[in-house]
């Protein structure tokens, strides 16, 4: 009687975890190491384009004090009664103009990229488990981090897959990831990649990516380069993403050997009232427009697959306001989605990051 009251009354977090074996084994069998885990995480999406999934998606994502940074007893109000009220509504065509058939294009291709890592790395002969996640919605971290120890995993490396650092945005990953762990009692052992901005891998898939795109349908007058925009005081009170974002620029103009002149970096995806980091993209673009350049490519090197960001709010709502402001030709050159030269990297970025904790098997015969 006295057990079961206590399992009702004691906090689930204290509960001792099912045993996998005795615990209590005068002659335990050796401990295997098992494979490492791998858990891929990006930023998330609804699950369907409907007001009430979108409504649940924004309810987690701007309930999140890293990304709007605004205190709670001032925000929750505004979120619940006004942006929560109306946003969904007006979200749902957006999104339901950018869905694919497998469904959001964000979990579509964030899927694939697992997927391939998980191959490029098996090639290697690597014990390696890939999952995917995402920071809001499903597949949770917490779903993740619990199928990767489920198949035996003990230590397990983080990769937020945004190449630029932001507190808004890989923080928030490495917080819930410890957060989940730190209610464990037998935690693995953890890694994190905190950014891959200047990764060759990365860089090289993305100058690819825009050449490709160049030979086939020619150079415009300008590139523009437009990252996810972050309020401007985030990086006053010393988050680093303005200048991660500033040296991949510089770093993909010089791999396309192109001038400074022939380069725009803007900043898009404004919220709220506040001064976000500038030059905004719309008036950019508006801007060059009027200053005569007609033929204008945009890419978005800070997002490693397309999203609503890329499909809608850039390659539409920024293409229109263009041709209305006298451009020409407006290209919006895919993300990185699931190109084999960018799993190939992404694999070998991970590689890396995993050196000491995987034995390579090859032809049956293992190599430290």
């Amino acid at each position: 009687m006295f057990l079961r009251l206590f399992k009702y009354l004691w906090p689930e977090r204290y509960l001792p975890e099912p045993p996998q074996t005795d615990p209590f084994d005068e002659n335990p069998s050796p401990r295997e190491a098992g494979p490492v885990g791998v858990l891929l995480v990006n930023l998330g999406t609804p699950a369907s384009p409907t007001p009430r999934d979108i409504r649940r998606y924004l309810a987690e994502f701007l309930s999140d004090p890293r990304v709007i940074e605004i205190p709670r007893y001032l925000w929750l109000p505004i979120l619940h009664c006004l942006v929560l009220a109306r946003r969904p509504r007006r979200l749902q065509p957006r999104y339901a103009g950018i869905w694919m058939e497998e469904g959001s294009p964000l979990m579509v291709y964030s899927r694939r990229q697992a997927e391939g890592v998980q191959r490029a790395l098996q090639a290697r002969g690597m014990a390696v488990r890939v999952e995917l996640a995402m920071r809001y919605g499903e597949p949770s971290i917490e779903q993740a981090i619990t199928r990767l120890r489920q198949q035996g995993c003990q230590r397990i490396l983080t990769v937020p897959l945004y190449p630029q650092y932001a507190a808004s945005t890989t923080a928030t990953v490495v917080d819930a990831v410890t957060g989940h762990v730190a209610k464990l009692r037998d935690q693995p052992e953890l890694r994190f990649i905190k950014r891959f901005h200047q990764d060759s891998g990365y860089l090289d898939a993305l100058a690819r990516q825009i050449s490709d795109y160049w030979q086939t349908k020619g150079r415009p007058q300008k590139l523009v380069m437009s990252f996810h925009g972050l309020p401007r005081y985030s990086v006053e009170l010393g988050d680093p993403y303005y200048r991660d974002c500033l040296e991949t620029a510089r770093l993909l103009r010089e791999r396309l050997a192109l001038t400074p002149d022939q380069v725009e970096v803007t900043f898009q995806s404004r919220f709220g009232a506040a001064r976000w980091l500038e030059p905004y993209t719309e008036p950019t673009l508006k801007t060059l427009a009027g200053q005569g350049v007609t033929e204008v490519d945009v890419v978005c090197p800070g997002f490693v697959a397309d999203c609503l960001e890329t499909l809608e709010e850039i390659s539409q709502e920024c293409r229109d306001a263009f041709l209305a402001a006298g451009g020409r030709q407006f290209r919006y050159i895919p993300a990185l989605n699931d190109r084999p030269d960018w799993i190939e990297g992404l694999a070998a970025l991970v590689d890396n990051h995993l050196q000491g904790w995987t034995p390579r098997t090859v032809a049956g015969r293992t190599l430290e």
